[in-house]
């Protein structure tokens, strides 16, 4: 009862015309953002922090903004999917399997309805589990000491790669440069500057909100520039939609399927690093074994292969929130950035979160209700003009990026050292992308490495300089066994499973040639 008393004040704080306008303008630019293919989620979020921090919003609005932006890249990723056989994202790359033959049937419209029905429900019951399940977290997180915390950053380090991930050295050199990053500035125990070179404008470290509009959205901006240097980037032409009116015995007859994908997708994205890529590919691949076990209709327009990964993937971004929320370990890419944003507004995710701050945790889930039930309204009977963003050419929505980067980051600061440092951050992020290294790593190291330092010198002096401390308790031990398990695992196992989601990946040149 005290939950759902909470959650009723969440809806007092959300329920005003200022977080309401917010909340439909997040997932209407979410919406967008995630139909253009490659853009994602984390760079949608990144690109509109500096506007979020430029208009001196509070906490509670800014990340109902960013957090709408979140869940409407969820639901915008589908629509390239099914209309270009080209995902918007890659949570959405099992979404092309069934609905871009579906697409090519005829049946666009409906595709395109059910998926957005099923974004829907995967993300609603989702936001229910973060409505029980945190606060149950967030009473285990009490028993954390120094030690504790310590070895539960290094989990989100060891883990982050996610399942799917082949090489373990680069995401670990990643989370390495990271914390080197991190580093930088005085030393608040000692007071003694590190790595600052005599540079005064670094004596405060690097802001990591200029380190992620970099390494995001300025990145994305210089990889654009690359791949057509010689040349303009048309529009594309787009797959004729049809009747958008979903098939409600359909839906009726899927409703197993919503259930079996929701509970898949939910605890995918409640493990750090598994995530929505993988809450999409296990929601597919279970439903393909239950429903389709001969393979007679998956991969061939099937309606159930369209509704099973869009469920999943919607409910592993639910499923994200609730250990950056409880725990202060982001559960994916994006959860991190929100990370930031938390942290950026003096506010620090974790245990104390729900009871220093309730006002901003419970109108948060609260508003994640509003805008989930604003983005099944918006992406029905407007998806015709969301489809439509994927004919404007990219040569013009790229300068209109790192425009909004570039004014977003001097408004908040007002500082032409921070635009530089945002370029450095932009062509290192074009660099690491070349050589395929995470870029998610980096940014958790930058987060979290003043909080890691901090705990390991606090077990430290606890124990007199005994690392044994480390080890000593239960939990402790249990959280470094994970932590041991979440690194080797995807040595063993990311190859095959990797290949095994390449192998349903359709190819971009196929819809390009169609």
């Amino acid at each position: 009862m005290d939950t759902l008393h909470s959650l009723a004040d969440g809806f007092a704080v959300a329920m005003t015309w200022q977080n309401l306008a917010l909340a439909l303008i997040g997932s209407f630019l979410g919406t967008l953002m995630g139909a253009l293919p490659g853009l994602g989620p984390a760079n949608g979020v990144a690109i509109l922090i500096p506007i979020a921090f430029s208009l001196g919003l509070g906490p509670t609005p800014a990340l109902i903004l960013l957090t709408s932006v979140y869940y409407g890249c969820m639901y915008g990723g589908r629509i390239s999917s099914i209309l270009l056989n080209i995902p918007g994202d890659e949570p959405a790359m099992m979404t092309c399997l069934d609905g871009y033959p579906m697409a090519q049937q005829g049946k666009a419209g409906q595709a395109l309805s059910i998926s957005g029905i099923a974004s829907f429900v995967g993300s609603f019951f989702a936001t229910w589990g973060l409505v029980f399940l945190a606060p149950q977290l967030v009473k285990i997180a009490l028993l954390f000491g120094p030690a504790e915390y310590f070895a539960l950053f290094t989990l989100a380090f060891a883990t982050l790669g996610g399942l799917s991930s082949t090489n373990q050295a680069k995401a670990a050199f990643a989370a390495a440069f990271g914390l080197a990053i991190a580093m930088i500035g005085i030393d608040e125990q000692t007071g003694v500057p590190r790595f600052t070179f005599g540079e005064m404008h670094l004596y405060d470290g690097i802001d990591f909100l200029v380190a992620i509009v970099g390494l995001f959205a300025l990145s994305e901006v210089f990889v654009f520039l690359e791949e057509h240097r010689g040349g303009g980037a048309s529009g594309t032409k787009v797959t004729q939609i049809g009747r958008l009116l979903p098939d409600f015995g359909l839906l009726r007859r899927s409703i197993p399927t919503m259930a079996r994908s929701t509970v898949i997708g939910f605890l995918a994205g409640v493990l750090p690093g598994a995530g929505a890529s993988l809450g999409s590919f296990l929601s597919y691949s279970v439903e393909k074994m239950v429903s389709d076990p001969k393979g007679e209709t998956f991969g061939k327009g099937d309606p159930r292969g369209v509704i099973a990964p869009e469920v999943g993937n919607n409910a592993a971004a639910g499923g994200a929130l609730v250990p950056m929320l409880s725990l202060g370990v982001p559960g994916s890419g994006t959860t991190a950035v929100l990370l930031a944003v938390l942290l950026s507004l003096n506010i620090t995710p974790g245990p104390l979160l729900f009871t220093r701050n309730p006002e901003v945790v419970w109108g948060l889930i609260a508003a994640l209700f509003i805008g989930n039930a604003m983005l099944l309204i918006l992406n029905i009977p407007m998806v015709g003009l969301f489809s439509r963003v994927l004919m404007i050419p990219s040569r013009i929505l790229m300068p209109v990026v790192a425009m909004i980067s570039f004014v977003g980051i001097y408004g908040i600061s007002r500082s032409s050292f921070d635009l530089m440092m945002m370029v450095g951050f932009g062509l290192l992020g074009w660099v690491l992308r070349k050589l395929q290294v995470p870029l998610v790593p980096i940014i958790l190291g930058i987060l979290l490495g003043n909080e890691m330092e901090v705990n390991l010198r606090r077990a430290m002096a606890i124990s007199d300089g005994d690392w044994s401390i480390l080890l000593g308790s239960p939990l402790a031990i249990v959280l470094w066994i994970i932590v041991v398990v979440g690194f080797v695992l995807p040595i063993i196992l990311g190859r095959r499973l990797k290949s095994k989601i390449s192998a349903n990946r359709p190819a971009a040149e196929v819809a390009e040639g169609d």
